[in-house]
């Protein structure tokens, strides 16, 4: 793993470096191209008329919907791939499930509604590596079920229909559950107490304090691989919560 010092500027920790947050917004910008593009192949858009609206005429067209497909296609194997590829070489499985993870997830949303108090909690809360694991399987049932759909239009190539059937169903469906992993996972902002999160995907920052108080194991890990990590309002060197200090933070995945 790496170890970097980050400077920082009203106590905020890095989480999210800047390679997790290429994978993070190209994984989303390619599903999202995937799921706009697939859905004018039904064709949906002239069924309902969306083709009609300004500017979305190109909808309707299916050799552009196709070509965007396999672009996003494309993109997105290769985010994948990267993601992992790079997972296993700088040994980072900080979102990787972990046995207890259903268990914890469960005392976590508890804790949510009854204002109790929740168990301590490492980089990522349990529930978003379950919420990983959800939406990562989908994609790539999805990349696995889409190959084979290209596989099948080149030329000499005879797939049976119970395959071609059963391969398109499955596509479907992961496509089915991945919308609704991605509404999930937007859902979850909703619940004041993971808000503090969101800024990390934009910025890479979130909150020190928040870090201490909700990520207490993972607080622990870099007050263990650096002493010299400095507390929100400590003036030990003269300088105050508000002036920029460093604070060593892992980069890892996702």
């Amino acid at each position: 793993m790496t170890t970097t010092k980050i400077k920082h500027k009203g106590g905020k920790v890095l989480r999210q470096s800047l390679i997790n947050r290429f994978v993070h917004w190209s994984t989303a910008l390619s599903i999202f191209l995937l799921i706009l593009t697939g859905l004018g192949q039904m064709p949906l858009y002239n069924r309902y008329n969306v083709t009609k609206l300004p500017g979305a005429e190109w909808l309707g067209d299916y050799f552009i919907t196709v070509g965007l497909h396999y672009l996003a296609a494309v993109l997105l194997i290769f985010i994948a791939f990267y993601h992992i590829v790079n997972a296993f070489i700088r040994k980072e499985f900080d979102i990787f499930p972990r046995r207890g993870d259903l268990k914890e997830s469960y005392l976590i949303i508890k804790a949510m509604f009854t204002k109790g108090k929740e168990p301590p909690s490492d980089k990522y809360l349990a529930e978003q590596r379950l919420a990983y694991l959800f939406i990562g399987g989908n994609v790539l049932l999805l990349i696995l079920t889409g190959l084979i759909k290209m596989y099948k239009n080149v030329p000499g190539v005879e797939l049976s229909n119970s395959l071609l059937f059963w391969n398109t169903m499955f596509h479907n469906i992961g496509t089915v559950l991945l919308i609704l992993g991605i509404i999930g996972h937007l859902a979850a902002f909703l619940i004041k107490e993971n808000r503090a999160l969101l800024p990390g995907m934009f910025t890479g920052y979130i909150d020190h304090d928040y870090v201490k108080h909700r990520h207490s194991l993972w607080y622990k890990k870099l007050q263990t691989q650096d002493e010299e990590i400095q507390p929100k309002g400590n003036t030990n060197q003269g300088t105050s919560s508000k002036k920029s200090t460093h604070i060593p933070a892992k980069s890892s995945s996702m």
